[in-house]
């Protein structure tokens, strides 16, 4: 072996020492120190800004559940045609029925601008009137409903009487009663814009003109055009 190559050997075999870390400066720490703060302030603050939302949110859905307006609720009470086991009753021809309105918010109330009421028997129309006069109902009332159609009214001939004798030999007559009505919401001072309302009640007699039990305090399909 030559002395070279013990000399290489040598220097091999002694430690290397390790490179000496780069120091920073104290203005590097001082940015890294200013950085961390500003990314925890944001954070806070996003933090803060987020559950502002959420709670204005829920608010705001609270709210909103509370003045949501519900639609009236009618249901059918009475529906009488007195004369429906006459041969013939195109003179005296009458139908006297009863509708109750119940307002079911709990903040809101409605105004009733106009409210008409029609007779259809197989989706003919028989008869047309006003109701009621311009009224406003005060939230969680029923307001009742009734009137009756006479001659004057109705549209009845001898077809149409004797149609309803054959229904009524069945066992069953069925008129459908149509209220349309202008309506307006109210709360507190605030009042809505105007809401064209429709009501059908469907509604059966039985051979003595009267109402029949499954059709007595039915409730009828509400909605708005």
């Amino acid at each position: 072996m030559s002395s070279s190559d013990v000399g290489h050997t040598e220097q091999d075999s002694r430690p290397r020492s390790k490179p000496m870390k780069r120091q920073h400066t104290a203005r590097y720490y001082a940015e890294r120190v200013r950085e961390s703060c500003t990314a925890r302030v944001t954070k806070i603050l996003c933090a803060i800004f987020l559950c502002l939302v959420l709670v204005v949110g829920i608010v705001f859905f609270i709210l909103w559940l509370s003045l949501r307006p519900h639609r009236p609720r009618f249901h059918m009470v009475e529906f009488t045609v007195p004369g429906l086991a006459q041969p013939t009753g195109l003179e005296n021809a009458e139908i006297t029925f009863n509708v109750t309105v119940r307002n079911s918010n709990q903040h809101i109330g409605i105004y009733y601008d106009s409210m008409v009421g029609s007779v259809f028997y197989r989706d003919q129309r028989m008869g047309s009137a006003p109701l009621m006069d311009p009224f406003f109902q005060e939230p969680k009332t029923t307001t009742v409903v009734d009137r009756t159609f006479g001659a004057a009214t109705l549209t009845v001939n001898s077809k149409r009487w004797e149609e309803f004798r054959n229904d009524r030999q069945k066992g069953t007559v069925v008129f459908r009663l149509d209220i349309t009505s202008v309506i307006r919401f109210k709360v507190s001072t605030w009042r809505s814009k105007h809401h064209r309302m429709h009501v059908n009640c469907d509604v059966a007699v039985g051979q003595d003109g009267t109402i029949l039990p499954a059709w007595k305090n039915k409730r009828c399909p509400v909605y708005f055009t």
